[in-house]
């Protein structure tokens, strides 16, 4: 009978055993939680390339939900500071497709406000990268622009992005994403500050053969590379909008870029239709 006992009792300590160790082995083989695991370079690279042609299409809720996808922000600095840039520019480039809706969004203020903050984040974990600078430098131009109504704002947005786009300009004067951005800057300052709509086409063209050189030198899709169609459709709209309009080369600009985008948005169903209409009233 003590023999059954002692059995028993080994039964009962085997089993609290195990109640202790099943759990923990199974704790150990679970796969680690998604929100802590954080997201592989493959799934980041898959996402700049979804936030890049939603861009192109214009799908602002695709934009957002693609920025708040990029989470959580790596360890590592340098890919840190990519993941960041592209958080940014998803909702910059949220934000300029907002400007080109009716009505215009309401919510173009918190994009460009947020767009901020993640490229200043990617500045501060890579500091020499030049490629934050000028998204910060845009988006605080973008809501100078909102903010126009009110000087006191608006000198304290350009105290914030003069600085950058400055560093920009003195770092990297020949990229093109950077000479997209200062085009319009060009483009509505006065001849007497260096800017008017023939120093608009320079920046444009400089920017254009740029772009055609550097392209083929960037092999890290987390790198931007961007800038070609971009520049492409800035000369279109410029074309069409300089005091004298080149209707001709405006169709030639809108249609090159599409070559390069077939599905961009702004440039098939708005700016195009533009171009044509330009074109049957000059007739």
């Amino acid at each position: 009978m003590s023999a059954i006992r002692l059995d028993c009792r080994k039964s009962r300590l085997w089993f609290v055993l195990l109640t202790l160790v099943v759990p923990a082995f199974a704790a150990e083989q679970r796969p680690p939680d998604k929100a802590t695991a954080g997201l592989s370079r493959d799934s980041i690279i898959g996402i700049v390339q979804k936030i890049q042609r939603a861009d192109y299409t214009g799908d602002r809720p695709a934009l957002k939900r693609l920025h708040d996808g990029l989470t959580p922000i790596p360890e590592d600095g340098k890919l840190a500071s990519r993941v960041l840039y592209w958080r940014g520019f998803a909702l910059w480039h949220r934000a300029i497709n907002g400007f080109n809706d009716t009505p215009t969004p309401k919510d173009l203020e918190e994009d460009l406000t947020q767009a901020v903050t993640d490229f200043k984040d990617a500045i501060a974990r890579d500091p020499a990268w030049v490629e934050p600078k000028i998204g910060a430098g845009s988006s605080l131009g973008y809501l100078m622009f909102l903010h126009r109504s009110d000087p006191n704002l608006m000198q304290e947005l350009l105290k914030q992005s003069s600085p950058l786009l400055k560093e920009a300009m003195a770092t990297a004067p020949d990229n093109p994403r950077l000479l997209w951005v200062l085009g319009p800057i060009r483009w509505s300052s006065p001849p007497e500050r260096g800017g008017g709509q023939d120093k608009a086409f320079e920046v444009y063209n400089k920017g254009l053969e740029a772009v055609r050189n550097q392209k083929h030198d960037v092999s890290d899709p987390l790198e931007p590379s961007w800038g070609e169609p971009e520049l492409l459709m800035n000369l279109a709209w410029s074309n069409l909008n300089r005091t004298t309009p080149d209707l001709n080369a405006a169709e030639l600009n809108a249609q090159a870029a599409l070559k390069l985008v077939p599905y961009w948005h702004y440039v098939r169903d708005i700016l195009e239709p533009q171009i044509h209409a330009a074109q049957t009233k000059a007739h």
